[in-house]
């Protein structure tokens, strides 16, 4: 390929913040997707497909096409529902050895490649551009089937990307993209609440300690179903809890993973009767399971369990 950009080129990161950063005029926003975070090299007809570690993606999305041209995209591979949301574990089936099976899923649950950068375009390397110049110039290049992620300029305007998407990347209107660096670039997630019962716990790794609640939802045929953990606890309140849920134990552990509490470890679980309900924080779902550590902002006395159910999750 002859680009003024070639691999290996780590995407600008995004720094963590609780809040949208609300100077007038100073900042863009768009939606956080839920994907992988690629790097597209086009050169005519080509594209080579790069992730975050630069890891070759071309051949695990050969659905993917791109307008004829010479450019570097920064951008995300997803694969979209029917309501416009994200399929996180459909994508991950992609990365499998087999040709055969990525050329079938190709079909059945087909990707897009969305651009939220230009990196540079023809002869001309664009990372020193702000911007907002960046976009600009972005909007004029891209074309279908590549989609263009949306964009406003106020953070009024975003809110709602706050309580619909994955949350809101918030980038500074005059700021360089800097590869690999967490600059210019700030992230606000989704944050989600429900009530889940409590179903397990699991020891920590000091003698006589919690390292992490089990919770359970209840499905409509009313079966309870583990959909995630809770950690995060103080060191104070993990040497407390063995003793506060001793009580409520049912006389099920093991170590293992018969309900999938954990992929691929094998741990020891302590089963508790379905007594105890939590209210917790997550930012993601996939595949009816919260994909990151929950955190528990309080017990519910007054909640039923059996009202603890799974379609918290849709909401």
């Amino acid at each position: 390929m002859a680009l003024p950009l070639a691999p290996p080129l780590l995407p600008q990161l995004a720094r963590s913040r609780s809040s949208l950063p609300d100077e007038e005029g100073a900042w863009g926003y768009e939606p956080k997707w839920d994907g992988f975070r690629c790097v597209a090299f086009v050169d005519g007809t080509e594209a080579d497909l790069r992730s975050r570690n630069d890891k070759p993606l071309t051949r695990y999305f050969p659905e993917l096409a791109f307008p004829e041209g010479r450019y570097v995209l920064d951008g995300e591979i997803v694969i979209l529902d029917a309501e416009g949301g994200t399929e996180f574990d459909l994508l991950g089936q992609r990365i499998h050895p087999a040709a055969s099976r990525i050329e079938r899923l190709s079909v059945e649950t087909p990707a897009v490649f969305i651009a939220f950068d230009l990196l540079a375009h023809g002869d001309e390397v664009l990372m020193d551009r702000p911007y907002a110049e960046r976009r600009a110039a972005l909007e004029q290049l891209v074309s279908g089937p590549v989609r263009l992620t949306p964009m406003v300029r106020t953070a009024a305007e975003a809110e709602d990307w706050l309580h619909t998407t994955e949350g809101v990347i918030a980038k500074e209107l005059g700021a360089p993209y800097r590869p690999g660096e967490r600059k210019g670039m700030a992230k606000v997630k989704r944050l989600r609440t429900i009530d889940a019962v409590v179903a397990g716990w699991r020891p920590g790794k000091e003698e006589g300690t919690l390292g992490a609640l089990i919770l359970g939802l209840y499905t409509p045929e009313g079966d309870l179903r583990v959909v995630g953990h809770s950690s995060g606890f103080t060191a104070k309140r993990k040497r407390e809890l063995p003793d506060e849920l001793a009580p409520y134990e049912d006389g099920s552990r093991g170590t293992g993973d018969p309900s999938r509490w954990k992929s691929a470890k094998e741990l020891e679980w302590i089963g508790l009767r379905p007594e105890l309900v939590v209210e917790v924080t997550f930012d993601q779902v996939s595949d009816g399971r919260i994909r990151h550590g929950a955190k528990v902002a309080r017990w519910r006395e007054d909640k039923p369990p059996r009202e603890c159910t799974v379609d918290q999750l849709d909401s």
